[in-house]
């Protein structure tokens, strides 16, 4: 399974509609999209930044249907009042659910730079070492390993029944997140946390 992730800067007054948006007219037409299976979107409502990632069945899928994705990224990004920042690709190599997100939920994310002859290192050390201090947290929902084998970066995320239960875990996934990546020799680039206004990734269990 693979992934593309759109950063789009939004103005803060215009998340609301451009998530109303990105419901009812950007998934749907997705997903009418030959081997697109699902959609999400992360927001920062105080920033405006919010990050819309489509689940492909294959990587030539994800590929193929670039140009057809190309007017409905501009329709969203106007929608949010914003511009498109940043478009990436990537590979899904772990997905674990422990129950689906409800109403309220959110996500912390965590960029990462190695190694890119060590990514499946990083991927075992992921499902192995990380998966198993974080599921057992309250309030866990899924946590998930995208991975980008060319360059070396990689991207977790960890979903949530809501704010108070990440706010009360965050301690510990401080200590997770630097025990991980001094194992792996990986450099954090950044941990960032986000509503959590759509989950529609539909990818299996992949851990």
């Amino acid at each position: 399974m693979y992934a593309r992730t759109t950063t789009i800067q939004a103005q803060p007054s215009s998340v609301d509609a451009g998530i109303v948006h990105l419901r009812d007219e950007v998934m749907p037409a997705l997903l009418a999209v030959e081997g697109c299976v699902g959609l999400s979107l992360m927001a920062d409502r105080h920033s405006g930044r919010c990050m819309a990632t489509t689940a492909w069945e294959s990587e030539e899928a994800m590929r193929a249907g670039g140009a057809s994705v190309e007017s409905i990224r501009r329709d969203a990004a106007r929608a949010f009042g914003g511009t498109v920042d940043t478009v990436e690709q990537w590979e899904i190599a772990v997905l674990h659910r422990d129950h689906r997100t409800g109403e309220g939920a959110c996500a912390r994310c965590t960029w990462l730079q190695g190694d890119p002859g060590a990514i499946d290192r990083a991927i075992d050390a992921f499902r192995a070492g990380v998966l198993p201090q974080i599921e057992s947290m309250d309030g866990f929902c899924s946590a998930s390993l995208f991975v980008d084998r060319a360059t070396g970066r990689a991207v977790a995320v960890t979903a949530w029944d809501g704010h108070d239960a990440m706010d009360s875990g965050r301690e510990h996934a401080n200590r997770v997140r630097s025990s991980a990546s001094q194992d792996i020799d990986a450099r954090v680039l950044e941990v960032a946390e986000f509503d959590l206004a759509v989950a529609h990734l539909r990818v299996p269990e992949m851990a």
